[in-house]
């Protein structure tokens, strides 16, 4: 698909993934519509295309008639929207399931000519956990709404904006440790962390070319790491004097027991059931390689990430003597 003044509406195009989609999308030429609950935490987005390129407009997955009037006239879709944790009416049935399916039925509704959804890597109908199993099930309703949608599945994605390295990194700038959860006989969580920016470029390849579409793309970097791992690069990074250290997964348990109480927690029992599972690809569906991508390497761009992250040095200005 030629995006030259095509109109793409995005849900949650105010996200970590969002911001940079819009941004590409405008960048080739797209009328980016870009759908939000709260139209304020989208103007910043403007800027990023031409003067009227970019639209924010008000919408919520979880009311049919805004995602109708959001996706009119639209050529094409992109939906992002998920969350880790529930809170309230936005329960993961409500946003991965019922919302996921109010999109795929309005777009081809609208007669929209692509759909790229968002899922996540490790959506299963027997998950463990709810997230896993509503993802699934919102990839269903999606399927069965819009038959050639594109869906990605992506493992934890990092970059400047995200909610998993910075959030370990931030943690070193108050705590003189770092935890890990061990389940034991099976170790530590494994991730297959992918970057914001190949998963960006892959939503953008799936829009452009409609023989890639209708099918499950599982997106994933090049290296598998255990949280062990994870927690040992954020503190090599950040150059803070913290310890990484070991916790049971019943502390996990009893952290999200705590902490899954707060507005906005740290840490849930579904989040734990989660972890129960590895977050890697399964090495049977289409991935980044069979769109033309290379993944790029956690080690290649952490560095720059984090480096805010590190203590502040003192610099020594040295002159040479006056004569």
């Amino acid at each position: 698909m030629d995006m030259h003044g095509r109109v793409i509406t995005v849900f949650g195009g105010t996200g970590a993934i969002g911001r940079p989609l819009v941004g590409a999308l405008a960048g080739r030429g797209a009328r980016v519509r870009v759908a939000v609950r709260d139209v304020e935490r989208a103007h910043p987005l403007k800027p990023l295309g031409a003067v009227g390129q970019i639209a924010p407009v008000v919408a919520s997955i979880t009311h049919p008639d805004s995602v109708r009037r959001a996706v009119e006239g639209a050529d094409a879709v992109v939906n992002l929207v998920g969350i880790l944790a529930e809170s309230g009416r936005n329960t993961f049935e409500a946003i991965h399931a019922q919302g996921a399916a109010t999109v795929a039925r309005a777009a081809a509704e609208a007669g929209a000519s692509a759909l790229v959804h968002m899922s996540a890597l490790g959506a299963d109908d027997n998950g463990k956990a709810e997230y896993a199993r509503t993802k699934a099930q919102g990839e269903s309703l999606v399927r069965s709404a819009f038959p050639t949608a594109a869906i990605i599945r992506p493992s934890v994605v990092f970059g400047p904006d995200d909610k998993f390295f910075n959030l370990f990194a931030g943690m070193t700038r108050f705590s003189p440790v770092l935890p890990y959860f061990d389940r034991g006989a099976t170790g530590s969580p494994r991730f297959q962390p992918v970057y914001v920016g190949d998963v960006v470029a892959a939503m953008v390849r799936l829009l452009e070319e409609p023989g890639l579409r209708g099918r499950v793309h599982e997106l994933g970097g090049p290296g598998v790491y255990s949280m062990k791992e994870i927690m040992e690069l954020v503190a090599r990074e950040t150059r803070r004097p913290v310890r990484v250290i070991r916790l049971p997964f019943s502390a996990a348990r009893l952290q999200a027991l705590v902490l899954g109480r707060l507005p906005n927690p740290l840490i849930t029992l579904d989040q734990v059931a989660l972890m129960e599972t590895d977050n890697v690809l399964s090495g049977t569906l289409p991935g980044l390689g069979d769109l033309g991508i290379e993944p790029q390497a956690v080690e290649a761009l952490l560095p720059e990430q984090l480096a805010r992250f590190r203590p502040l040095h003192r610099h020594v200005i040295l002159r040479k003597p006056s004569r």
